[in-house]
């Protein structure tokens, strides 16, 4: 019996004992043990976390040594130390010059903080335009919208590649931003929460003048801030983890941003895992303090438009 073993044992010793000892108030027992699995879920969870952390600063003559961390008596700069953030940050020579890490930080900041801003602006107005006015072919459209949902973008690849090309956006941004700029699951999520919007709201701030994209922006916005920040958090991690459309359309090297650099550093003749994962460590960051700045308006975000009012 291992170490493991041994403490799933004596967790389940400690329920059953709770359960002898106060027969007549088993929510004791059965509180102790939903706080148990709470912990044992968030052990299992976190635990990859943790792995990324020690292999990060691990040296890669011991990288593969240790499932976590060397004992303590081996504790030293050989074994323990910053040579994978150097490497990192020393900078690579690419035709246009040397090229250092930040800048595919820089660039996937850019790349995702536009995409995000213009995927809320451009999804909230269509969204607003289909929930709140009625027009002829809205119907047609909202279809053919959830049509497109189910093309698979694979599909897409070739010709919207020989568009960006024809157009002279390939190696640019614009490859990355314009094709994608109105995602579908972002309007129907806006639609959703803003139909629920009542409409003598908006009908009083046009009796009081203000105008239409004024309603849009100082009425309807501030009651969906819940989901607008779901859909900022989506949208930021789908913009950050983006590696297809990078690997496709960018060829320069200095224009690359972080999934795709990162998947260079292990390949058939080029296997540098200590940098690997102290890349990834440094690319986790970003989505995480986004997740924790934006879990509140998430939770509620995702149940905002569950019921019809």
């Amino acid at each position: 019996m291992n170490t493991l073993h041994a403490c799933l044992l004596a967790l389940i010793c400690v329920f059953a004992g709770s359960l002898l000892m106060f027969p007549r108030r088993p929510q004791i027992a059965w509180t102790y043990l939903r706080y148990v699995v709470l912990v044992l879920a968030a052990g299992v969870v976190l635990t990859p976390f943790a792995w990324l952390l020690c292999a990060a600063f691990k040296d890669r003559d011991i990288l593969m040594e240790y499932v976590f961390l060397p004992p303590v008596s081996r504790w030293s700069s050989e074994t323990l130390n910053l040579n994978s953030f150097r490497q990192l940050f020393a900078g690579e020579k690419t035709p246009q010059g040397t090229v250092y890490f930040w800048r595919y930080i820089l660039n996937s900041l850019f790349l995702t903080t536009t995409a995000t801003v213009l995927h809320i602006v451009t999804c909230s107005l269509t969204g607003y335009a289909l929930a709140k006015y009625s027009f002829r072919g809205r119907r047609a459209i909202m279809l053919f919208m959830l049509g497109s949902m189910m093309i698979p973008s694979m599909i897409l690849l070739a010709p919207v590649y020989q568009l960006m090309y024809h157009v002279g956006w390939i190696d640019t941004y614009l490859a990355l931003l314009i094709p994608g700029a109105v995602p579908v699951f972002g309007v129907f999520l806006f639609r959703q929460a803003i139909v629920n919007v009542p409409n003598d709201l908006l009908e009083a701030a046009r009796i009081d003048g203000c105008s239409e994209f004024g309603i849009y922006w100082n009425v309807v916005m501030p009651l969906v801030r819940p989901m607008t920040g779901a859909f900022c958090l989506v949208s930021f991690l789908g913009a950050w983890n983006s590696f297809l459309g990078p690997q496709i359309y960018i060829h320069t090297q200095a224009k690359l941003t972080l999934p795709v650099v990162l998947s260079q550093y292990i390949g058939i003749y080029n296997q540098q895992y200590g940098v690997f994962l102290a890349g990834t460590l440094l690319a986790i960051l970003p989505p995480a303090i986004i997740f924790f700045g934006l879990q509140r308006e998430f939770v509620s975000g995702l149940t905002s438009g569950a019921v019809k009012g």
